[in-house]
């Protein structure tokens, strides 16, 4: 087993170890692709849903919507997982975005309070796990001096969806009203289903035989200290998607928060493009590290200036996110006990996901009781900062000697 808090600077093997050369692979930019379109409502959902619920609800009742979409995700990408690493991906993978897309029309139809809740539920219950179908793909696609780049890349297109996933919900809602965001979610994810379980490589892949255990991936010490800090990392991001919606609101133009969010995925790609270019920051770089200077990032926000002001600190505060989730993803492909990698995956999903849920909640919460938009933004390098904290633990697995920390 290899040492996973850092990653490697990259030889020059034949093939190459860059972006382009990964790319260039047989089927990785139609699965990498596919994946993102998929993924899309990741982005565009929580903004739809806020969007959709402050027609006619409180800021607090908003967020419980992102909170119930979130927390839907957080069960249902481990179990999907779990079933196809045992089984098969494109059976899994339809199954989910029929469930998903029922409960988006639900939502959508505001049958009441109770009904909304649980069609949101349903969306991210059934919303098909492509991050982890995608990561476990990258051993069979490309050789192995390939794979760490594959992470980081996958890692920084990524935010391409938070990114544009805004602007198809501010768009969306222009055309069709509150009703159009919830509607391109359910489109775009049925659509990237489509093209990314029709690829070859999907559908020859089968999970890995290995002995079963009831917890999973979940049995490996280490694997669990940084669910943890990923967890802590996942509600600060859902924190700010409402501090953020505060925000704009208080500047008279909701649309804003579409802009706002952009800028901050913006900059994670910017961050994650970097990553991949410069070896030494690469090899330097560790898991406490890169979550430290995501915490840090966070801080000028509590300045709340102008929207030109704002703008560019949103873009400064996600700089540090894809190293940081790049540097999680190569650590728990390592750490994953043998048949369990999908589902690994999965639950650093889950684990984000559940921040976020909580970070949404809570923050919604502090808004409606304070009213002071700072407030908002105060969560976010606080639990970041927490998230420092199980990364100090070294973690030494029989045989071993690595940790998560150097």
């Amino acid at each position: 087993m290899s040492d996973t808090s850092t990653i490697p600077p990259d030889s020059t093997p034949a093939g190459g170890t860059g972006a382009w050369s990964v790319l260039r692979a047989p089927q990785t930019a139609r699965v990498l692709g596919a994946s993102l379109l998929g993924r899309l409502p990741q982005g565009a959902a929580p903004l739809a849903l806020l969007i959709f619920a402050r027609e006619t609800m409180s800021l607090t009742v908003a967020g419980l919507l992102v909170a119930a979409y979130t927390a839907g995700m957080a069960v249902g990408q481990p179990l999907l997982a779990r079933i196809a690493d045992r089984w098969r991906q494109p059976p899994v993978l339809w199954s989910g975005v029929l469930v998903s897309t029922a409960g988006f029309v639900l939502t959508a139809a505001g049958a009441g309070l109770p009904a909304t809740l649980l069609g949101a539920a349903l969306a991210g219950l059934g919303a098909p796990p492509f991050e982890a179908g995608l990561r476990v793909l990258w051993r069979d696609l490309l050789p192995a001096h390939q794979v760490h780049t594959a992470y980081t890349l996958d890692t920084a297109t990524q935010e391409i969806i938070f990114v544009a996933g805004p602007m198809v919900t501010l768009a969306a809602t222009q055309v069709a009203g509150p009703v159009g965001g919830l509607a391109a979610a359910a489109l775009f994810q049925a659509l990237g289903t489509a093209l990314f379980v029709t690829a070859p490589a999907v559908r020859r892949w089968r999970g890995e035989p290995a002995v079963r255990h009831w917890a999973g991936p979940l049995r490996a010490g280490r694997l669990r200290l940084i669910l943890v800090a990923l967890l802590l990392v996942g509600a600060a991001v859902g924190s700010v998607t409402v501090a953020v919606t505060s925000y704009a609101e208080a500047a008279g133009d909701r649309s804003l928060a579409s802009w706002l969010l952009a800028a901050q995925a913006g900059g994670a790609l910017i961050g994650g493009l970097l990553y991949i270019r410069f070896a030494g920051l690469r090899a330097r770089n560790t898991l406490l590290r890169a979550t430290g200077a995501y915490a840090v990032g966070f801080l000028p926000l509590l300045l709340t200036p102008a929207l030109p002001g704002m703008l560019a600190l949103m873009l400064v505060s996600g700089l540090a996110l894809s190293p940081l989730l790049t540097i999680a993803f190569v650590s728990i492909d390592s750490v994953a006990p043998a048949g369990t990698a999908a589902e690994g995956f999965a639950w650093a999903a889950t684990a984000f996901s559940v921040g976020s849920a909580v970070g949404s909640a809570v923050d919604g919460v502090l808004l409606d009781t304070t009213g002071e938009v700072t407030v908002g933004f105060l969560l976010a390098p606080i639990v970041v900062t927490l998230a420092c904290l199980p990364l100090l633990f070294k973690f030494t697995p029989p045989g071993s000697t690595e940790g998560i920390t150097q």
